[in-house]
């Protein structure tokens, strides 16, 4: 954990040296043997398709990150071990927003889909920057989110395995975990579709860093941190095209009726958290960043991310979308992904 304060130790910590381990065993692998299989991570991050995931966000009509979730689950891929919906300002109605999640879960379930867990509805506030502007001063939230990636972490989380929180929101319920158990982040690693690339690094602004600062400074300090700023054309999942050759099933009738209410936003779509950390091959390029300036409780725009050779946290700053939509379309058409 880094020191608890906004300067930031120059003194190696352990967030610091569990990340540098990952990089290093993501370059040259590792023969030796863990309980779980081989310790060689599968692409450029310190996690992947084994581990478990939470995934927290607030709209369930806006992208295909909860199929993608529901169907990787069932191929192979990252086991689902957290749904949480909270609200946001694009979708303010916290009770449309997880009637949309269940529904999603519903469908899944009915089409023979195992290990989807039920949405947990999440009501939490923009954080408050103390006036001391230390962040172990903030005031919780206290959130269900919170307290679920506390539990499930402690649940979960292998020593070389940690459990990955894939956003597609704000960062409020990661950070209120933090604040409620701060040895959270020895067994978390935070991916987040958040920010656009820049000309530096990258910045936690919009889409989704706006939503709370406070918070993003919080995760991207204390945190192993991969900020996903890769962004590629989610319309081109599910096209009109191809609709007729979704499954005849209730996950199939789910994505038709769906899909003509995909936001068209091909800059922002919020699977690519999800996708980086459990899709091996999406990430292409990742760079190391260092946190810049905090902002202040007011602000609009998180803070900056540096390239840095020694920095913390990580930056995708490349993604291969083709490989994503291929893959989605190869678990909806395979019919043991769908077997009772």
């Amino acid at each position: 954990m880094k020191d608890r304060t906004l300067t930031l130790s120059t003194a190696p910590t352990p967030r610091t040296c569990l990340h540098a381990l990952a990089l290093l065993l993501a370059l040259v692998g590792c023969n030796e043997q863990l309980d779980a299989g081989s310790n060689r991570l599968h692409g450029l991050l310190p996690v992947d398709e084994r581990s478990p995931v939470i995934i927290t966000n607030d709209g369930a009509y806006d992208n295909w990150g909860g199929e993608y979730a529901v169907l990787l689950a069932n191929g192979g891929g990252a086991p689902l071990a957290g749904i949480i919906v909270s609200a946001s300002p694009a979708w303010p109605d916290i009770d449309t927003n997880i009637i949309g999640w269940r529904r999603l879960v519903k469908a899944a379930r009915q089409s023979g889909l195992h290990g989807i867990p039920n949405p947990t509805t999440s009501i939490n506030a923009r954080l408050v920057m103390p006036t001391s502007g230390k962040v172990e001063d903030t005031q919780p939230n206290g959130s269900e989110g919170a307290w679920q990636i506390v539990n499930l972490s402690a649940q979960l989380a292998l020593p070389y395995r940690p459990v990955v929180v894939a956003t597609g929101g704000s960062l409020t319920d990661v950070a209120d975990a933090y604040l409620l158990d701060p040895s959270v982040v020895d067994r978390v690693v935070v991916v987040s579709s958040l920010g656009a690339l820049t000309a530096p690094g990258a910045a936690m602004g919009v889409p989704n860093g706006e939503m709370d600062t406070w918070a993003d400074l919080i995760v991207a300090t204390r945190f192993r941190y991969v900020q996903v700023s890769a962004f590629y054309d989610e319309l081109a999942d599910v096209p009109d095209s191809r609709l007729s050759e979704l499954p005849a099933n209730a996950l199939g009738d789910w994505m038709r009726a769906k899909q003509p209410k995909i936001l068209q936003m091909a800059v922002a779509s919020d699977q690519v958290s999800l996708l980086a950390a459990s899709l091996p091959g999406f990430a292409t390029a990742v760079q190391s960043v260092s946190v810049g300036p905090t902002p202040t409780s007011s602000s609009n725009a998180g803070p900056e991310l540096t390239l840095a050779a020694s920095g913390s946290d990580l930056l995708v700053t490349g993604s291969a979308g083709a490989l994503a939509s291929a893959r989605l379309w190869e678990l909806l058409l395979t019919p043991s992904t769908f077997s009772k």
